[in-house]
């Protein structure tokens, strides 16, 4: 944010917005479109699309007048305080999402599938529902309902990626360190190679999930071991993407010339989200990749 001109007493109010109204629009009509798809109306593919195109334009138009507000110098320290607060409050939300993912795979693994395989008080659940059922993890289900697949290694892709987000955190850190310093090219540089490296772990793990499908079967219908493989890391590739736009965002404002070395917190919450996902990949890594 560039400093601000007002009392600091006073807190910045914006005129009023189209925008919300906007995204309200754009959310339910992704969601008819969402659910039309998935029910077999062909319509609904192309009101889903029509709901993507309406989303990013709110997310345009909208952030756009925030940078311009924010650059207008609009914005006081207590402005700054409701931005790190709302920041916080966020990446907290994204955590416990990804907590519950976690939970799930750890309820699966630990108590789903041995009670069914008559483990402890799981008897009687494995008379009723799957007599012979075998336990083993990863589990394809009762008679193999997803087919035999393959698991995914942890050494191959899944460490070349997880060096790429640890390295990405390192030149994350650089670039901050030099906008703090004043060097604005030497953020451009490193910011530019931290999204380099961003977008050339979506490649990696793309290869990964054809790899999947077409040589080890491991598919979304593989079974909990396949849906809960899938879930965990397609939706944080899908917080990876976001992350890569968000930090593209950050190096043209800096190119532009946004920022000061004491007030930027727009390169910080980035900064923060990408660290929080960097450490969400590690525990990914390690709980569905390597136990």
């Amino acid at each position: 944010m560039a400093h601000a001109t007002h009392d600091a007493d006073l807190y910045f109010v914006p005129k009023q917005s189209a925008w919300p109204l906007i995204g309200s629009i754009g959310m339910f009509t992704l969601a008819v479109g969402t659910a039309n798809w998935f029910n077999g109306h062909l319509w609904g593919k192309a009101v889903f699309f029509l709901g993507i195109a309406i989303m990013i334009g709110m997310f345009i138009g909208w952030f756009g007048a925030v940078i311009r507000e924010s650059v207008a110098g609009s914005y006081n320290r207590q402005v700054d305080v409701s931005f790190r607060m709302g920041m916080i409050w966020f990446i907290f939300s994204e955590v416990m999402f990804f907590a519950a993912f976690f939970g799930a795979l750890y309820y699966a693994r630990n108590f789903s599938v041995p009670w069914i395989g008559g483990e402890g008080h799981g008897v009687m659940t494995n008379a009723l529902l799957w007599s012979g059922f075998d336990p083993a993890w990863p589990s394809n289900g009762p008679a193999q309902v997803g087919g035999s697949f393959q698991t995914m290694s942890a050494w191959g892709l899944p460490l070349i990626n997880t060096v790429l987000l640890l390295t990405s955190g390192v030149t994350l850190t650089i670039a901050h360190h030099a906008l703090k310093a004043g060097n604005r090219s030497k953020v451009l540089l490193w910011l530019g190679l931290t999204v380099l490296l961003g977008a050339t772990f979506l490649f990696f793990q793309v290869e990964e999930y054809i790899h999947a499908y077409t040589e080890l079967n491991l598919t979304l219908g593989s079974g909990i071991y396949g849906s809960t493989f899938f879930m965990l890391t397609g939706f944080h590739g899908a917080h990876v993407t976001l992350g890569a736009i968000m930090l593209t965002v950050i190096w043209f404002r800096v190119l532009k010339g946004h920022f000061t070395a004491d007030d930027h917190f727009g390169f910080e919450a980035v900064a923060w989200y990408w660290h929080f996902v960097d450490v969400v990949w590690l525990l990914l890594f390690l709980f569905v990749y390597v136990l």
